[in-house]
């Protein structure tokens, strides 16, 4: 078991380590988006870019790769002798812990990552369908009232613990989502004093 967890977590790593605003943006020939506008490798700061197809394939990236790490989790662990219950509940809980880490301290990009929305997104979809689509909502209301992406990170952030309680009553899921929760909260901290002072840039800003 212990094995099959550092595999499963590692992988899981990896898997996050994949930044796709980076990727994308090379393949595209855009620049480094760690290098203008919030020097943050996701998808808010590649739309100010100006290029819209780049942003929503680092965006759909970003999701996926949460996503693809929980459920192919979920769906090997079986296999490699990982059964129902509490252990299985705790290594998909730890894959997507790890998945989060890989995007925000990504090995391939000298551990320059982003703040893990998307990637959240992604995890909380593969872990309950309503927990994520709850999750999305929030998002979706506060960016579409007050056009802040950051602000409506933070509020989603804040409400996913409780959500999860909601859809998704397992400890060991429940103690993961807290834990990605205040990562993305710790990973936005410039933007919270940028809300403070009321500098904060708003959806669609360009660079």
């Amino acid at each position: 078991m212990n094995l099959t967890l550092v595999f499963f977590i590692i992988a899981a790593y990896l898997i996050g380590s994949l930044s796709f605003a980076v990727i994308v943006s090379r393949v595209m020939g855009l620049a480094d988006p760690r290098s203008y506008g919030s020097n943050n490798p996701g998808a808010t700061n590649v739309l100010r870019s100006g290029n819209k197809k780049a942003a929503a394939l680092t965006l759909l990236g970003d999701a996926l790769k949460g996503w693809v790490a929980v459920f192919a989790a979920q769906q090997f662990a079986p296999i490699a002798g990982v059964s129902a219950g509490l252990p299985f509940d705790q290594l998909i809980a730890a894959v997507a812990l790890a998945v989060t880490i890989g995007h925000m301290w990504p090995v391939f990009f000298q551990f320059k990552g982003g703040k893990g929305v998307a990637t959240a997104a992604g995890i909380l979809l593969a872990l309950n369908g309503w927990l994520g689509l709850a999750t999305l909502g929030i998002w979706l209301f506060v960016a579409k009232g007050l056009k802040i992406s950051s602000l409506s990170a933070i509020c989603a952030a804040i409400a996913a613990p409780f959500l999860c309680w909601l859809f998704l009553p397992v400890p060991a899921y429940l103690a993961a989502v807290i834990a990605i929760s205040l990562l993305l909260i710790v990973r936005h901290k410039q933007n919270i004093l940028g809300l403070l002072s009321g500098k904060e840039g708003k959806i669609g800003d360009k660079a």
